[in-house]
């Protein structure tokens, strides 16, 4: 007895069930659906309610139909209850059987460990079996998880099942850890601790291969039969060429739904060599009809350019219309930036109408190119017109003669070509024969001619461009003194409407002229000093803080970039730090220091090209 409490540990065990009978199956019943499972091949009791069987299923069923069984441990099929939480513990209970009594382990105790699941597992390893158990004993425990199909028992205590299907494994794995005593025996070599483990077998292992070789080629073939189905289908054959089909061809011809499909039938025939010496009034006869069918196309073009015309027009008129809205919503933009509203606004109010204002001038400049561009179209479509006939007069002559002057027109056409090709093959095999592989000295003049003259276009585009720079400069320069301009005229007028404060309050206090006087001396001496800070702010190089930091950064790119760098690449880098910075404000910035920054043009022709470079150092170096 002590060796059976010794081996039984801290579990308590419950004299109700050592007492109950070896053959009943609730608690093994009890220990499975605990797991969420269902035991296979139990007799007794139902263990699983009928509220949650399929009702009057037939396990014999899938036998006599041919349907493949059902697996119990499918999920969704509703044959067994949803497991259990996984935070909740899963209590394991004794299970007893005719040979042997498991006794669970201890629920304190870690889970065992398992290896990892090989793919197809269908056997399991049994390790810690007791000295005296034999294959019945095994096959009477482990039967109840499923069919088993082979036991191999070792001498070593150890033995691998395998069973029917991969879901069994699991149930058998539910073993590991329990205790396994044979009978009521207390000896040790009648007792043991179950060790279960997913085994790999080739067995298994070859199973699933050929079962994933099946599942690939049912893939391979849905996928052709839904390649097969979303194939367009095959052009319907064409009949051979006989006097019959020529007739129903002929007639299909002068039907403009069917002239599509009956053209091909008759550019197949052609192109087989049917046309011989008795076919060859017919086919003439059908290659008529075909050009019949000319004049028709050409009236349904000249009703389609009417339509788009037509379209175009409509569409003028509402790019119109849009374009008046866009100058009404400047306008507002406009009176409201005057001065008399403008000063009511705050200045997050003042920020948002600028912007707003940029943004209305920039899409109306864009829908009035767009506007310009249409009507320079029509302008040069009704000068093309006017220079040559019109097409829509030619369809008014006469079929014969249309037919006449094209067959005589091919006819000329086609004898050029042949006189062209046979000219081009004279001059080929005069050069040839004479061998010019110099360049003469006309050709060598023409080339520095032509050199010369780049060269000289290239000086031109430099002085255009420093023109451009020094417009651009001027521009910047008056757009500043406007600027200061209305600053001033605004500052004057807020000291004017303080001097008539001062002197309707002077009038009012009884002073006299001369602290009035004094008062004008005071508001042109503050004009004064308001001009003479005019005049140092334009002396200063840098007008802000944000300036500044501008500076240092493009200093720092430019430094990193000792060939230089266009406008264009310095823009999109500063666009990363500033998205509301443009490509001018940084180039204006530029010109302004000319000892920080200069300007060198490369390339030649097109492939001219102005870059920026920092030459601060340079200065630094000559002083």
């Amino acid at each position: 007895m002590a060796a059976a409490a010794d081996g039984l540990g801290s579990t308590t065990i419950d004299t109700t069930q050592l007492n109950m009978s070896v053959t009943d199956p609730t608690a093994w019943a009890t220990a499975m659906n605990n797991l969420g499972m269902v035991p296979v091949g139990l007799a007794g009791q139902q263990l699983v309610t009928d509220s949650i069987c399929v009702p009057g299923f037939d396990p014999s069923l899938s036998m006599m139909t041919g349907i493949t069984p059902i697996n119990p441990m499918i999920p969704g099929m509703g044959l067994v209850p949803p497991p259990p939480p996984t935070d909740v513990p899963v209590v394991k209970e004794i299970i007893h059987c005719k040979s042997c009594t498991l006794f669970p382990p201890n629920p304190n105790l870690p889970p065992p460990s398992t290896r990892e699941r090989p793919p197809g597992c269908k056997t399991v390893f049994v390790g810690g079996l007791p000295e005296n158990a034999t294959e019945e004993i095994i096959q009477e425990v482990f039967e109840q998880c499923g069919d088993i199909t082979a036991i191999r028992k070792s001498k070593k205590n150890f033995c691998h099942i395998r069973f029917a299907e991969e879901f069994m494994v699991d149930k058998a794995i539910y073993l590991s850890g329990y205790r396994m005593r044979l009978g009521s025996s207390t000896d040790k070599k009648d007792s043991g601790r179950l060790h279960v483990d997913f085994a790999q077998a080739r067995d298994d292992f070859y199973e699933w291969e050929c079962k994933q070789r099946m599942l690939a080629r049912e893939e391979r073939h849905r996928r052709k039969m839904e390649e097969d189905r979303l194939r367009p289908p095959s052009p319907p054959a064409i009949m051979h060429y006989s006097e019959h089909e020529a007739t129903l061809l002929a007639e299909k011809l002068k039907d403009d739904s069917k002239f599509s499909e009956a053209i091909t039938v008759l550019l197949t025939w052609i192109e087989r060599g049917e046309v011989n010496r008795r076919s060859a009034n017919q086919f003439y006869s059908m290659v008529q009809s075909a050009n019949s069918h000319v004049r028709r196309l050409m009236n349904e073009k000249a009703t389609h350019e009417q339509e788009m015309e037509q379209a175009k027009e409509i569409f003028k008129n509402a790019l119109t219309g849009i374009l008046t809205q866009f100058e009404q919503i400047v306008a507002v933009f406009n009176a409201s930036t005057r001065q008399k509203a403008w000063d009511h606004f705050s200045k997050a109010q003042r920020k948002n109408i600028d912007i707003w204002r940029k943004h209305s001038e920039e899409l109306r400049n864009a829908h009035s190119e767009q506007l310009m561009g249409i009507r320079r179209e029509e302008e040069m479509e009704m000068s093309d017109d006017d220079s040559g006939d019109n097409p829509s007069k030619k369809l008014r002559v006469d079929e014969s003669a249309l037919t006449a002057q094209a067959y005589a027109l091919k006819e000329e056409n086609d004898s050029l070509r042949w006189q062209l090709d046979a000219y081009r093959n004279e001059v080929e095999l005069l050069k040839q024969e004479k061998g010019q592989l110099f360049r003469t000295e006309e050709s060598l003049t023409k080339d520095q001619q032509l050199q010369f003259l780049q060269q000289t276009m290239q000086g031109m585009q430099q002085q255009l461009l420093s023109i451009q720079e020094e417009l651009n400069n001027k521009k910047s320069e008056l757009e500043h003194a406007k600027e200061e301009q209305t600053h001033t005229q605004a500052r004057l007028k807020v000291l004017q409407e303080q001097l008539k404060s001062a002197k309707e309050l002077a009038e009012i206090n009884g002073h006299d002229e001369s602290q009035a006087n004094e008062i004008n001396v005071l508001t042109v001496a503050l004009v004064n000093q308001e001009r003479e800070k005019n005049s140092e702010k334009r002396s200063q190089g840098l007008k802000s803080e944000k300036e500044a930091l501008l500076i240092g950064i493009i200093s720092t790119f430019l430094h990193v970039h000792p060939f230089g760098a266009n406008i264009e690449y310095l823009w999109s880098y500063m666009q990363q730090l500033d998205s509301r910075i443009s490509a001018n404000e940084i180039e204006m910035l530029l010109m302004r220091l000319p000892r920080m920054f200069k300007q060198e043009f490369t390339g030649v022709g097109a492939t001219l090209e102005k870059r920026w470079k920092f030459c601060a150092f340079e200065g630094i170096k000559t002083t």
